[in-house]
């Protein structure tokens, strides 16, 4: 099979036959990225520059994606003057075609930066936005359901210009910190779970899988994101979730992307304990049928982690690859 049925097959459980990578450092590269013409993090080569939204992002010296130190809606009064971006706007499209090319056979992905969490965040300020849950709800329900309004704008565009050949969503919204959810479950599922969940649902229609990616001990909402649709979790600290405890409640139930913890076991630890991790992950997060994807951290050189202690864990799934040896 080739590698959009593979990853394919791994997403829904219908026995792949092999593991799939995103591996582009060791040279495997099972799916293929389209991009849009989303500012993102702004122009990485300027200390600052704005995306979008209007969100300034700073960045140090050394070379880094940046923060955002500039939140635009910081106070509630800029509301009225505030442009909103239009996800109808033509130019975010222009030249999307020529990025499918060298992507034959591979599993398509297209994606949203900061789809809703993070883009609540960005624009009024981490603990802004916190407390705007209990003390400001008419106002930050106003801001989540426009962005949620365009997500849905973006996906339905890029869906409409290319139907049918892109087969997944792949978006980041960082939940966690090292310990639980920076909310309550019991929030997240009020507040934001019906609007993630219309989200997937327009992806859903275009006929896209749901990866998503977040950060952090996120165990109190997984059952819930489950619920809503997501097919894929990308989660690169197994560590501080539990591969254990995850892989009892979960494995089966949603296919994961995973790699070596990036904090505790790829920086720190060395051969024999990244070979042992990995077999771990393959055997608790994976099943007969499929359900794992082994995708690596892209920026080693940001967790200190060198391409010598990559190949070592590309070497160990490759390995411990139970689908390739058929058990």
């Amino acid at each position: 099979m080739n590698s959009r049925e593979l990853v394919k097959r791994a997403v829904e459980f219908r026995y792949p036959d092999r593991l799939p990578m995103e591996f582009g450092s060791m040279g495997v590269q099972d799916t293929h990225w389209v991009s849009w013409n989303q500012k993102g993090t702004g122009d990485r080569r300027k200390k600052e520059d704005v995306d979008e939204w209007g969100c300034l992002w700073v960045r140090t010296e050394k070379e880094n994606m940046g923060q955002v130190k500039g939140h635009p809606l910081e106070d509630w009064s800029r509301l009225d003057s505030f442009k909103w971006p239009d996800p109808d706007n033509p130019a975010f499209y222009e030249g999307m075609e020529k990025r499918f090319e060298g992507g034959e056979g591979k599993y398509i992905k297209t994606g949203l930066f900061m789809l809703l969490f993070e883009r609540m965040h960005s624009l009024r300020g981490f603990e802004n936005t916190l407390m705007d849950l209990y003390l400001e709800r008419e106002k930050v329900e106003m801001l989540a359901d426009r962005i949620v309004e365009y997500d849905i704008g973006i996906i339905k565009n890029i869906s409409s210009r290319f139907p049918g050949m892109i087969d997944a969503l792949d978006f980041s919204d960082d939940w966690g910190t090292e310990l639980s959810t920076f909310i309550s479950p019991a929030l997240w599922d009020e507040f934001f779970k019906p609007r993630y969940r219309k989200i997937f649902d327009a992806a859903k229609e275009a006929g896209w899988h749901i990866w998503m990616h977040s950060c952090g001990k996120i165990n109190g909402i997984i059952e819930s994101l489950i619920s809503i649709g997501v097919n894929v979790l990308n989660l690169q600290q197994p560590r501080a979730l539990g591969i254990e405890e995850i892989g009892r409640q979960f494995a089966g139930r949603v296919c994961f992307s995973t790699t070596c913890d990036i904090q505790h076991t790829l920086p720190f630890k060395g051969e024999e304990e990244i070979r042992e991790e990995a077999r771990l992950l393959v055997e608790q997060w994976g099943t007969e049928k499929g359900g794992l994807v082994i995708a690596d951290y892209g920026d080693g050189n940001a967790i200190g982690v060198p391409l010598e202690k990559k190949r070592v864990m590309f070497n160990a799934f490759v390995e411990f690859d139970r689908w390739k040896r058929g058990k």
